[in-house]
């Protein structure tokens, strides 16, 4: 990989801290990045950490998952089943804005003196807190606090806490705005993203149309439908004043900005303090009037309730989320933050998409247009699948809601079954390159292998005879129809295909996708099988909704054991598709650091006929699909890939990490776990200011627990072959698994797996099987150094040889992986001389158009 420049702010600016991101100083030039690092979501609603004054802003954005408009995709030589149908996010109406002005004078932070300047984000209660004096230029002193949220636990709504005082008598303005910037501040000019085609453009039409408002007191409701979507959303805001200062307020409505402003004669040392409550509704088919009477009752409700209520209510979801999520890892400094805000990101992404998939970015930027990839899939739903598995269930079930769109999409590419699109917002396939968009026919299997992955974690059949099998079915035949039998060789091949890789385009038998889809193929068979043995009902259901015949399992299965997976025998690797070993190697070392990402400097052309790879793609493979792959195998496939790998994706470092850990290369996979876990807050990429990388949030928190935790997880049987680095002295982390809670605790003294709920488990440590038992801890020692490579750990009614086993009683709570803060012990913990070893025993609804 690429070696790439760290943009770490500097430590006197954002110091250090295991549950806070917080500056400590106003800094114009990591102004961008602040604004997303601070971005607050809840899966549904999501706000930029823009300034409530609203000037400075380098990308000022609110956005509600799913709430896109449309357009229509402009090719400049049209050919039969191009996408037609572009999808962007909409940057929806602000309703952050809080201008102040004292003496009429506004405050503006890049020329304001600001004696003091604090701003935080507390991972543990999901609240954005500032405060600074402002000295105005007339002298006063000023002190502004604010605290802003986006409620986890009411999905519509968000508040802002706004606290204004001064030292001597003034007059204060405070506007309270509600600000469609979508449309008020568009520019008359063809769409365009600067080049880069990973930003979003921008719209020439009209998007928000007003179709109805109320306004009455200090509230202002409006609903809009968008011109091209027809989408409709309801956005409010209400206001509660606490002081004693005498104040008044007028409010205005209109179409692009309603204001709320309130004149205040402010008496020295006594605060103004305004609560804004902000709701946002969101339909496909809904009318606004609709949406503006949803709007009312939610801000009656907060208003009723009040600010800390709401704050309270997050403090509360946030207690149970990193109890469930929360990664401890004792090492280098800043790690533990750093780990925290990545996996804060996730529940800000995922908590309550619950009708909707995950945009690339979240809802912290409107890059990528708002689309949903792969990356759910592959990388989130790993850590929602052992975290939160009801989320996982909801993202599945969105996908299956849009099976009908992707036969459609199958039958237009001339193939039976299912194709799911590539990017999406609405289903239609929106991928305009179909180079590297629609030919990633690896979505099905993807797709596939999240169900999968899901079902043997949490032992949900449930979920297969509800959408899963229907998705199953429609994948399989999508494999058998797209690949073919060779009469040469007789095996099954996938040709005209894309693999992970996109600077490879268009290729025979890629690697991965082959790979993919014969999990795909086989799965999908044992599930049909499963069904017709164990759930008869759910099956004949099965067979009316797909009209599926006997004869088609067999064909999955016969393509499946036929399935060509090229491997090159001189070598002893896996190529990367049938051809990739033909190419010329890039000239690395003749490339300029500068030019990269190089899809942003060389023609496709170009880079399509060199050796030269984005994102790990066999290397991916050997992560998903680790027990298909020998440890030499492994190991050649990585050291040959590895110096191709240029890392311009997000999406390959955390990969190449945890394969790293696994074959022994523990520099390698602390210098890529670096770059994954520093992706937006060192800003590896270059282009934090669009947004967070989410997918590599969800790498980050799959480098712990898969590549350092070494957690494998096939076939519904967990194994563990940690590798903690030499510069941690310990890993702790909680998983869910088939309705049990594991907490492991890494040293290098040993491991402790302790069953905290749950019936009896048989887990797998190194090659040799162990029983937990309920409330009790099993703690494995470590051999000593000269023997730690080969020594293998006593398996059940094995006497220890080497690692010595203990069971002790676990502690009341279990271990301490809560939101306080509080660290474990260094140390394993005591075991009596007199323990004795392990004993031997037998080894929502469905989504919906609204928001």
């Amino acid at each position: 990989m690429i070696p790439r420049e760290l943009r770490l702010p500097p430590e006197h600016l954002f110091p250090a801290d295991e549950w806070r991101l917080a500056e400590i100083g106003f800094s114009r030039r990591w102004m961008g990045n602040a604004e997303t690092v601070f971005a607050l979501s809840n899966g549904y609603l999501g706000i930029r950490g823009t300034f409530e004054e609203g000037r400075p802003g380098i990308e000022t954005g609110t956005f509600v998952n799913g709430f896109h408009e449309t357009w229509n995709i402009e090719h400049a030589e049209e050919a039969y089943g191009f996408a037609r149908t572009g999808q962007t996010i909409i940057n929806a109406p602000d309703a952050s804005l809080l201008k102040l002005y004292v003496d009429d004078e506004p405050l503006y932070l890049p020329t304001a003196r600001l004696p003091e300047y604090h701003r935080e984000l507390d991972f543990r209660d999901g609240v954005l807190r500032r405060d600074l004096h402002w000295s105005t230029p007339a002298g006063k002193q000023v002190r502004l606090r604010s605290t802003r949220l986006v409620s986890l636990d009411q999905r519509h709504l968000g508040a802002i806490c706004y606290e204004v005082e001064v030292d001597t008598d003034a007059p204060v303005v405070i506007s309270s705005q509600l600000l469609n910037r979508q449309d008020a501040e568009a520019v008359d000019e063809p769409r365009t993203n600067g080049g880069d085609p990973r930003r979003a453009k921008a719209f020439r039409h009209r998007v928000l149309n007003a179709r109805d408002h109320h306004a009455e007191n200090l509230r202002l409701v409006t609903g809009y439908r968008t011109t091209n979507s027809r989408m409709t959303l309801g956005v409010g805001v209400d206001h509660v004043v606490e002081t004693d200062n005498p104040w008044d307020a007028a409010a205005t409505w209109s179409e692009d900005l309603s204001k709320v402003v309130f004149t205040i004669d402010a008496k020295a040392g006594v605060p103004f303090r305004v609560v804004k409550f902000f709701t946002y509704h969101s339909s496909r088919s809904v009318p606004p009037r609709e949406l503006v009477d949803r709007s009312r009752r939610t801000l009656d409700r907060a208003v009723r309730s009040g600010f800390d209520v709401l704050a309270q209510a997050q403090r509360r979801y946030l207690d149970d989320f990193w109890h469930r999520a929360d990664v401890q890892v004792e090492g280098p400094r800043r790690v533990q933050q750093a780990i925290r805000w990545n996996i804060f990101q996730l529940c800000q992404a995922s908590a309550r998409a619950e009708t909707s998939g995950i945009p690339a970015k979240g809802l912290t930027g409107q890059a990528y247009e708002g689309h949903y990839f792969w990356d759910t899939e592959i990388y989130v739903t790993p850590f929602l699948t052992y975290t939160e598995p009801r989320i996982t269930r909801n993202l599945l079930r969105f996908r299956h809601t849009m099976l009908p769109l992707a036969r459609e999409r199958a039958a237009e590419l001339s193939e039976p079954g299912a194709l799911f699109p590539w990017r999406t917002v609405n289903g239609e396939e929106a991928s305009a390159y179909y180079q590297a968009g629609t030919a990633q026919y690896h979505i099905d299997a993807d797709i596939a292998h999240a169900i999968k992955r899901y079902v043997d974690v949490r032992d949900d059949k449930e979920l297969l005879c509800e959408v899963g099998a229907e998705i199953l079915v429609e994948t399989a035949r999508l494999w058998t129809g797209l690949g073919f039998f060779s009469p040469e060789d007789d095996a099954f091949h996938l040709h005209g295909v894309t693999g992970p890789d996109e600077y490879t385009t268009v290729v025979n038998d890629n690697a991965f996708t082959n790979l993919m889809a014969r999990q795909n193929l086989r799965y999908a068979a044992e599930v049909v099988l499963w069904m017709r043995e164990e759930a008869p009902a759910a099956y004949r259901h099965l067979v009316h909704e797909t009209g599926l015949q006997d004869e088609e399992v067999l064909a999955w299965q016969r393509a499946a054991d036929a399935m060509f997976v090229p491997y090159d025998e001189d070598r002893g690797i896996h190529p990367q598709d049938a051809n990739f070993l033909e190419k010329e190697r890039w000239d690395f070392a003749g490339t300029p650091i500068d030019r990269y990402p190089l899809l942003l400097h060389y023609h496709p052309l170009v880079i399509y006929r060199h050796q030269v790879i984005k994102q790990a793609d066999v290397v991916l493979a050997m992560v998903l699909l680790a027990d298909q792959f020998s440890p030499e195998q492994k190991r050649r496939n990585f050291d040959y890939y590895d110096p191709l790998t240029t890392g311009d994706s997000s999406l390959s470092a955390c990969v190449q990490s945890i394969l790293a850990a696994e074959i022994g290369y523990e520099e390698k996979a602390l210098e890529y776990f670096q770059y994954a876990l520093l992706m937006d807050l060192a800003d590896v990429a270059g282009n934090v200011v669009d947004g967070v990388h989410i997918a590599s949030t969800g790498g980050v928190w799959m480098a712990l627990v898969y590549g350092f935790g070494g957690l494998r997880d096939h076939d519904g049987h967990l194994r563990f072959d940690p590798r903690l680095p030499a510069p941690w002295s310990r890993l702790a982390f909680p998983l869910r698994f088939h309705d049990r809670r594991i907490e492991v605790e890494l040293t290098h003294e040993g491991m402790d797996f302790t069953l905290s709920e749950g019936d009896p488990l048989t887990i797998e440590v190194r090659g040799k099987d162990y029983e937990l038992q309920p409330g009790r801890t099993l703690t494995i020692d470590s051999p000593g150094d000269a023997e730690a490579e080969d020594a293998e750990a006593p398996g059940i009614g094995e006497e220890p040889e080497g690692p010595v086993v203990h069971v002790t009683e676990a502690e009341e709570d279990g271990l301490d992986t809560g939101p306080r803060g509080t660290p474990l012990p260094d140390e394993a913990t005591d075991v009596p001389a007199d323990t004795q070893p392990a004993t031997d025993v037998p080894a929502d609804a469905a989504a919906t158009g609204d928001g």
